[in-house]
């Protein structure tokens, strides 16, 4: 009898592959035919965005929320478009790596992060040494001790004290954080061309559901799908 496919391809695509599928079955797909740009890094496993870049140039305004130590985006970002990228990172290793490394004067650095309400939240260490990023979901069931405190602020108040009334580009990759904090985006008024997103319905403690019902207030916002990664974890979405 023949081998079905699926049954060769590497553990990663096959994650892939049914995470796409599940997508396909709940009616989650592209609704956007626009020209896209890929950016960040490629590769099997790797977290690209797309974006519509025919409106973007060295006025524009670009959040980055979640840098972790990997910048690719943000670099490629600077580079083709000329635009500063304000990136926002609370994480200790994220914070001490941004620090030490050789960056451009237009990725400019805050280290603070995104959250429903101004203040602190606790903050737990990743379940792994391969990533830096800290998560308020203890995923890896880290000690009490293990926590840390770390300030974060609501969308409406950083774009105060940074004097902007738009956001061309805001991307958004914190580790689970991102349902609880859009909610706050969408109702502080500010004006948001695209989003971008990487959802994590992967973790025990969230649902599939949780992501589609998200989705389903960003198309009540307005927005549309203008691409899913191969990963089936970062979506694209254009304000129309």
């Amino acid at each position: 009898m023949r081998t079905p496919e699926i049954v060769k391809m590497p553990t990663k695509e096959v994650r892939m592959l049914l995470r796409r599928l599940r997508l396909r079955a709940a009616g989650i797909k592209v609704e956007l035919d626009v020209p896209k740009v890929v950016l960040g890094p490629t590769g099997l496993g790797a977290s690209p965005y797309t974006i519509h870049a025919e409106e973007l140039g060295p006025d524009s305004v670009v959040y980055s929320f979640g840098v972790g130590r990997d910048v690719h985006w943000d670099l490629e970002m600077i580079d083709r478009f000329e635009l500063t990228v304000h990136a926002f990172d609370p994480s200790p290793l994220s914070v001490e790596w941004v620090r030490s490394a050789d960056l451009p004067e237009k990725f400019v650095f805050h280290p603070y992060g995104i959250g429903a309400t101004d203040g602190l939240i606790t903050l737990y260490p990743p379940p792994t040494t391969r990533t830096v990023h800290y998560s308020s979901i203890n995923r890896g069931r880290a000690p009490a001790d293990k926590a840390v405190k770390v300030p974060v602020k609501r969308l409406a108040t950083i774009a105060a004290e940074l004097g902007h009334d738009h956001i061309d580009v805001l991307k958004i990759d914190i580790d689970g954080g991102e349902y609880d904090v859009l909610p706050d985006v969408l109702a502080s008024g500010i004006p948001i061309r695209q989003i971008l997103m990487e959802v994590h319905h992967n973790f025990k403690t969230l649902k599939f559901n949780d992501t589609r019902d998200m989705l389903r207030a960003l198309r009540s916002h307005g927005y549309r799908i203008l691409d899913i990664s191969r990963r089936a974890r970062e979506f694209s979405l254009l304000k129309t």
